[in-house]
């Protein structure tokens, strides 16, 4: 069974104790991302600046084990507050474009008040010639 570990260098990564991504056999599983600016360790004010940087850093991450947003097959967004989702959905939108992942979105309390989408992706690598 092949196993690899991707991490973005989130202090929450080492903390808490998981990958940001792991690969196993060909299945690429991207733990809930938020909306952080890793250079700068900050959170911006707007739901759709989080939902665009969550979704540069699963793309950064899928790009690491060889896929890309388009390879993605599920997504699920959590959002504390369900208002908050339209604003997201030309994002979302544009990110999935090609993928058209099977998707769910629910509102729960996120760890940090300040989060205020985080997103989780399963992806499949293509095979080879694809």
């Amino acid at each position: 069974m092949e196993r690899r570990r991707v991490s973005t260098g989130s202090p929450f990564e080492e903390r808490i104790g998981y990958s940001r991504a792991v690969l196993c056999d060909g299945w690429a599983f991207v733990a809930g991302t938020t909306g952080y600016d890793y250079a700068t360790m900050t959170m911006p004010g707007t739901v759709e600046e989080q939902c665009s940087n969550a979704l540069a850093t699963i793309s950064g991450a899928l790009a690491e084990i060889g896929c890309g947003l388009e390879d993605v097959v599920r997504v699920t967004y959590i959002l504390p507050d369900p208002e908050d989702w339209p604003a997201c959905w030309p994002i979302v939108s544009r990110a999935f474009a090609a993928a058209r992942p099977a998707a769910t979105m629910f509102s729960a309390r996120l760890q940090n008040p300040e989060m205020r989408i985080e997103i989780e992706v399963t992806a499949r690598q293509p095979r080879p010639g694809q």
